[in-house]
């Protein structure tokens, strides 16, 4: 399952980094591309996504989901 989530404040590689590393850390998450450039984070996993576990991922990284 293929999931994208919108998120502000990243600007460059070490942002996608901290977000990637955040959200791989979701029980599931097999992979996670953030693209700093379109303010978003594709994560693919094996089912649907807590949306307080990637909420509070994305904040743990640092950043803010655009809803």
């Amino acid at each position: 399952m293929e999931t994208t989530i919108k998120i502000s404040g990243m600007t460059c590689g070490h942002c996608e980094g901290k977000v990637s590393a955040e959200l791989g850390k979701i029980a599931g998450v097999s992979e996670v591309k953030a693209i700093a450039a379109e303010g978003v984070a594709i994560v693919t996993s094996l089912e649907t996504l807590n949306s307080e576990e990637v909420s509070r991922a994305v904040v743990t990284a640092g950043y803010r989901i655009v809803l």
